[in-house]
């Protein structure tokens, strides 16, 4: 299985879908987003295939969400787009690309669904345990 992993290894629920996927057996593409971001076709494709709206890719804490206005009404999709390549910490991490689907996984159990195989138990690094099966479609 071919899984890609959008990732900020700062993050600590990125880190931990990391881990997740790992392990199953694999070792996915891992993209650092804010050394190497997806230019506007391939956010838009991402956001198409994830089936979510443009601003539920939008992160707030630690971006200049605020300073931009960008809870505005104001904004259209293709300007909150443009922001996001202009400024790659607006988009929300971890995304995760699998031959099962797309997902943005937070919490970082929503990984497990496009997983090749069952994790078992995992501890994620704030000590939650969580276990296949239990993840929120």
């Amino acid at each position: 299985m071919t899984i890609t992993i959008y990732h900020n290894p700062k993050c600590g629920t990125s880190r931990n879908t990391l881990e997740m996927i790992r392990r199953t057996g694999e070792e996915p593409k891992v993209i650092e987003y804010l050394k190497t971001p997806p230019g506007r076709d391939e956010l838009v494709d991402l956001i198409g295939r994830m089936g979510i709206s443009v601003r539920d890719l939008l992160r707030q804490k630690g971006t200049p969400y605020d300073d931009l206005g960008l809870g505005e009404d104001k904004w259209s999709d293709d300007e909150l787009i443009d922001f996001m390549v202009e400024h790659p910490i607006l988009i929300n991490r971890p995304i995760v690309v699998s031959d099962k689907g797309v997902r943005l996984c937070r919490p970082s159990e929503r990984v497990m669904d496009l997983l090749p195989g069952d994790i078992g138990s995992f501890t994620k690094e704030d000590g939650e345990v969580v276990a296949s099966g239990s993840a929120n479609g």
